[in-house]
Formats: C-alpha cells, structure tokens, sequence
C-alpha cells in the first residue's frame, strides 16, 4: 500500500527544481526591496512557521539582518499598530488563502512595512496583497500533511536570502533538486528505516531535536509526527532540551537528532545523542554524517549539502519515516483526523 503523501514526497525533486529556476530571476526584485529595509518579519503558521525559522536563521547568520517571527494576534486580536518603518515583512502560506496571514500582512504595510509573499497560490490573496509574491511551483498538493509545499516554500526563502546578500553560493542551491531525489532513494533502501519505524511504534512519543538552521526542520519533523502518526512529538532546540526537559527521553521516550553533515551545530548534536545513549534511552539520527550515525542506535542519511541549504534535503528522510510510520500504525497519512488543508485562525 501506498498513499498520496508518499507519491507527492517522490514530486519534491521536480517541484523544487520549477521553483528554483522560476524564482532566481526574482533576486534583483527582492534586492530592491532590501536596499530599503533593515530588518525582516515573517508572518506565518503550521508548516509555514517550520519554514520561517529557517529563514530566520539564514537571514541572521548569512545575510546579517535582524529577523523575527510574528505574533499575528497582535494585528488580528489585540488590533496594535507598530512602527514597522524599515522592516521587511515575508507572509509566508502553502495556500495563500488563510485570512489571518493575509490580515496580517495587510496590517504589516499599513504600519509602514515593505511585503513580500512566498506561497503556492499564484492568484491568491496573500499574492496578490505584497508588492513582491514568491509563488513556489509545487503543483496540487491532496495530501494534507505539507511535503513538497514545504520544501518549496524553503526554496523560495533561499532564494530570499540570496536576494538580501547572504554570503552562500547560488550553486549550492541549484544543486539540491538532484540531491533530494537521491535521497529519497537513500532512505527508502536504507536499513535503518524499518528499524526505526519499528521502534517508534511501540513507543507513545518522542522528543524531535537540532538548533541554528536545522531547528526548523526539528520542529517540522515533530509536526509531521503529531499530525500523521498520533503521536506526541516534542520539536525543541537542543539548548533548550537541555535546559530540563531531557528529563523525559526514557526508555519509552527516545530522540530523534536531526543536523546538517556540517556546521557549528554538528558536535553539540553528536555529543546530545552520546548523552541520551548513555543515559540508557535510544536516540535517532536524520543527517549529521558519520559522526552522529556513530552516536545512535541508528540513523537516517542526510544531504551531501553546505549547511546553509542542508534543510531543503533533511526534511525528506524524516517525511518518509513518518509515511512509514502512520502506514504501520495502521493511520491513513493522508488525511490525518481533525485537519483540513487549509486552517483558519483568527
């Protein structure tokens, strides 16, 4: 048995490679915008969120702005207006359509921000609200758990972040459609999938970790596992796990380590899946190269990419994991009970 998730996760290296080659051309547009602006807002919820903390990151640690995630019950509930002159706004939504992103980035421009939309809505509201609309070219996306959206949507902020001076090489970036698909093929062959899998079933939940640029994919891997699997899944920064709840990784409770194969996050990841092993509980690799496979009980390959872009492919193991996963547990992933593909908030 299949499901629609699966077939979509195979779409990703396709629908990455459209958006890649559509959106590059967008540079000097967004550049534009950024010689006018200091410091970047991102609107965003679910998913969307996950993929706005990586850009966060990379704002931050490569393109060296300022940059912050928004509450939008500010603009949507508690109606405050802000001074928001100098400030780059990036709405950020699969579809385009959820109101409360839409509202608040029209409340963004009307306190004096610049605006700019990443979404797979070409004619949506949200594209049609910023002066600048990212539009990915993920095609129809049925399932209701976000694969292909959500690393198209990564790849549209890497291209943001190239057009804000990030200090990356747009090479690294042309080369991640090709590198997905062999990683898509890595996992599915490799033997530490059904180990995994198997392990995850017996157990009620599990804590999802990373920090600096793959914390967001941590937080979409737990996601994913709460929406499509049931279970209870907790995405935190390494730093933060440390800080106390480490306490509930048990026998019954394992951790799942998620890290580029480099960067300056790598050994504080590898040296978390030493403690964890060591205090008798099982930690699992996605990514993070020899070093962290060696600390697990077992470990899913990464991306052979610099770290900068290592999220577009370290999502992929994990989202077939999941796939795997609810099938064994016996849950249709594609249409995980309570969630419909476009939320409302307010």
């Amino acid at each position: 048995m299949t499901s629609q998730m699966r077939a979509e996760i195979g779409e990703q290296p396709d629908a990455l490679r459209r958006t890649i080659d559509a959106l590059l051309p967008r540079i000097p547009d967004i550049a534009a915008l950024a010689r006018e602006t200091r410091q970047v807002l991102f609107i965003a919820r679910g998913s969307s969120d996950n993929a706005a903390v990586y850009g966060r990151y990379l704002v931050e640690a490569h393109a060296g702005r300022l940059a912050t995630l928004a509450a939008p019950s500010v603009a949507t509930a508690y109606r405050r207006r802000l001074d928001l002159d100098g400030v780059l706004a990036v709405a950020i939504s699969q579809s385009g359509r959820t109101e409360e992103i839409v509202e608040t980035l029209d409340w963004a421009k009307d306190c004096g921000a610049r605006t700019v939309a990443v979404t797979n809505g070409a004619g949506s509201p949200l594209a049609e609200a910023a002066e600048i609309a990212l539009v990915t070219r993920a095609g129809e996306e049925i399932a209701v758990p976000a694969t292909k959206t959500y690393t198209t949507q990564l790849a549209a902020l890497s291209v943001f972040g190239l057009g804000l001076g990030a200090d990356v090489a747009v090479d690294d970036l042309r080369r991640v459609p090709d590198e997905v698909a062999r990683m898509i093929a890595l996992t599915e062959a490799s033997p530490a999938l059904p180990e995994i899998v198997e392990a995850l079933a017996k157990v009620p939940g599990a804590v999802v970790s990373g920090r600096g640029i793959a914390f967001g994919t941590a937080l979409e891997l737990a996601l994913k596992i709460k929406e499509a699997c049931y279970l209870h899944a907790m995405g935190l920064s390494y730093a933060d796990l440390l800080h106390g709840p480490i306490a509930v990784v048990d026998d019954q409770t394992p951790a799942l380590l998620v890290a580029a194969d480099s960067g300056p996050t790598l050994t504080g990841t590898v040296a978390l899946a030493r403690r964890v092993e060591g205090a008798g509980a099982r930690a699992y690799g996605v990514g993070g190269g020899a070093q962290l496979a060696a600390a697990c009980s077992a470990a899913l390959p990464g991306p052979g990419l610099p770290e900068w872009v290592a999220p577009l492919g370290l999502i992929v193991p994990g989202q077939i994991m999941v796939e795997n996963l609810a099938r064994r547990l016996g849950v249709d992933p594609d249409v995980p009970r309570g969630l419909n593909k476009v939320t409302q908030t307010d």
